[in-house]
């Protein structure tokens, strides 16, 4: 995705995977200060362990606790959350209003605050494994608690922020899905997920994770190279 991007635009840089062991974090972090590195993705497991490496952290990536790009300004590392605007746009895209909205999102990890902080104003209801260690900004019911398929159906927006879906696995019951709502899924699968597929075939507006990873690598390309993604060769 990235690469087409530098290709399309004539900029010689280049894109590339490093797999760091939890021991090699702190190496790893400090090697992006280097002149010739603009800037780096985090993913799961280090996206809130990474934070304590950086010189500096943007407010929304503090309130979600999470971290997913870090830009190199001079070998001053900044942390941001491009999963943030991603899933902003994702929400306009699906016709919902945020600060009227009835949201009930499914998890309560990294991937649920940052959709909570894209979300700020609406009426936020997180359904979690265990209620008990939820960390999450708003109120918190368990999977099995009863109310959940009310809850869902009566929903404006449904959120899935866990990663059920990547083996084809539905984190609902179809009959729980909302009646009139919009679903949005984090997960990425090639023909979205069952939940999306569902969604679809019932006519509820959807956005299904491969636009919400394109959304957030055009932000992240945007913060290391102070220029536009180009969108159409980033698909």
């Amino acid at each position: 995705m990235h690469n087409a991007a530098f290709q399309a635009l004539d900029m010689d840089w280049t894109y590339d995977l490093m797999d760091v062991e939890p021991a090699g974090l702190r190496a790893a972090t400090a090697a992006l200060r280097a002149p010739d590195v603009g800037g780096a993705n985090v993913t799961i497991p280090y996206k809130q362990t990474v934070m304590e490496h950086l010189d500096a952290i943007a407010p929304e990536a503090m309130r979600s606790r999470a971290v997913n790009t870090i830009v190199n300004d001079g070998g001053r590392l900044g942390g941001f959350n491009t999963d943030i605007q991603a899933i902003r746009a994702a929400v306009e895209q699906v016709g919902v209003e945020p600060r009227s909205a009835n949201v009930v999102i499914l998890g309560g990890g990294g991937a649920a605050r940052a959709t909570a902080a894209a979300l700020e104003g609406s009426h936020l209801t997180f359904v979690v494994r265990r209620r008990g260690e939820a960390d999450v900004p708003g109120k918190s019911i368990g999977w099995g608690d009863a109310s959940v398929p009310a809850l869902t159906r009566e929903a404006d927006l449904l959120i899935n922020a866990t990663p059920l879906g990547r083996n084809e696995e539905m984190p609902l019951r179809p009959a729980a899905l909302p009646k009139s709502g919009a679903v949005i899924d984090l997960v990425y699968v090639t023909g979205g997920t069952p939940l999306v597929r569902k969604a679809r075939s019932l006519g509820l507006p959807t956005v299904d994770g491969w636009e919400i990873l394109l959304a957030q690598g055009a932000e992240s390309f945007l913060l290391w190279t102070g220029r536009a993604a180009p969108m159409d060769v980033m698909q």
